[in-house]
């Protein structure tokens, strides 16, 4: 498509000479506003994408896949009902629990917190907690007085492992003179961290049994908690549950009801961060337009001279795409290295940023998280890739058809 009379017209074009160097200088503009839009466009949507897997995980490994729950009460008698999903194909855990709303006390220290019941063994195979403690064992993790709590909850209330925390629930014995709150003291025997600060701020866990006789509901559990092999096709798993489920009263959801509007969010703003930044390219291109223009113009003299000796109008544009090709192809290429590079290194650039600054890039008290998670997505590089070549080669169009019209007789006439 591109002969070698023209690749070397192109070659010599790029080359600045003297006189010349201003239009050398905007081109090279145009390369780096290329290179950074693409290398910006591929850092925020590895963030975006690690962001979003990173928090699905942690929030589906707290809270399941979905979960059987009844409304406005209890599930009582709730062994047939486990065992019978644990037959369900696809399950992978099934985790009865019991929870209440509960006031928590330590010294002057209280707040309000969720207390959760689960049995120990059942705690064991919870990897989201049992693979995050940080103090204590899970071997201690029985009896009546035991209760494992988030790293954020004791840092602020100054807890450690034996140390005392006493419960409120307002669900008590009705006396002459009004329900009675049941209070109870318990001892710390683990601290654990979840990686959600949500969670592990205000979540205490106890012993399954402990938690039913606190919590007022013997043999019986607020939700069966339910995790699949694979989350993206929970569906038929739910199906299935459903139809094994012998109480009507009974629900199921699963995390694409239960979560649908936070994850939405999520998937828009991603989107939306993928047009904007979109722009930068955009306006990188408009500079290859600008750079092109001001060449044809400069070699409006060169061009007239290369049509009189025979040089055809396709050849000619040809010559001048070749050239904005060039710094397309260029500042892609360098972009897509930088942003692929940054992402492979993000953690270790966060920790010397972190490390010079002083200050923390990414709060978890502010956000779910607790790094700055990246997930690269070849798929979504490669868009990047051709939208970034395309626009490059869109701009450089009417550039090369007005280099293409001009009339050689016109251009030199005055010389």
């Amino acid at each position: 498509m591109f002969g070698r009379f023209e690749r070397t017209v192109a070659g010599r074009y790029l080359r600045a000479r003297r006189g010349e160097r201003f239009v050398s200088i905007i081109a090279i503009f145009s390369l780096i506003g290329i290179a950074l839009g693409v290398a910006t466009l591929i850092i925020v949507m590895a963030v975006m994408n690690g962001f979003k897997a990173d928090l699905m995980s942690r929030i589906l490994g707290l809270n399941g896949d979905l979960s059987v729950f009844a409304y406005g009460r209890p599930i009582e008698n709730y062994g047939d009902t486990v065992a019978a999903i644990r037959q369900v194909p696809g399950v992978t855990k099934v985790l009865p629990i019991a929870e209440g709303t509960v006031l928590i006390q330590a010294g002057s220290y209280s707040s309000g917190a969720e207390a959760r019941g689960i049995a120990p063994a059942d705690l064991q195979k919870f990897t989201a907690i049992s693979s995050g403690i940080e103090a204590g064992t899970l071997a201690d993790f029985h009896g009546d007085d035991a209760i494992a709590v988030g790293e954020s909850l004791a840092a602020h209330a100054g807890l450690s492992v034996g140390s005392s925390l006493t419960l409120l629930s307002p669900n008590g014995q009705a006396t002459p003179f009004g329900t009675m709150p049941r209070i109870r003291t318990y001892h710390v025997v683990a601290i654990f961290d979840a990686g959600v600060n949500d969670y592990d701020s205000s979540v205490v866990l106890m012993p399954l049994e402990s938690a039913q006789k606190f919590l007022m509901m013997p043999d019986a559990v607020s939700l069966i908690q339910i995790s699949t092999a694979d989350p993206l096709a929970v569906q038929p798993v739910t199906r299935e549950v459903v139809s094994r489920l012998d109480d009507p009263r009974l629900r199921v959801l699963d995390w694409t009801q239960q979560n649908n509007a936070f994850l939405g969010a999520v998937t828009v703003e991603q989107n939306v961060m993928f047009l904007i930044l979109t722009l930068i390219i955009v306006v990188a291109a408009f500079n290859v337009i600008s750079s092109l223009i001001m060449m044809v113009k400069d070699k409006t003299r060169d061009v007239a001279v290369l049509r009189t000796l025979g040089a055809s109008r396709g050849a000619v544009m040809r010559i001048f795409l070749m050239c904005g090709a060039f710094v397309g192809i260029v500042g892609t290429v360098a972009g897509t290295l930088i942003g692929v590079v940054f992402c492979v290194n993000i953690r270790r650039i966060q920790t010397a940023v972190e490390h010079i600054t002083g200050a923390q890039v990414f709060n978890p008290q502010v956000y779910y998280l607790e790094h700055l998670p990246e997930k690269l997505i070849w798929g979504q590089v490669i868009e990047v890739v051709l939208l970034a070549l395309a626009l490059s080669l869109l701009a450089t169009l009417y550039p090369s058809w007005r280099a293409a019209k001009t009339d050689p007789i016109e251009a030199l006439r005055h010389e």
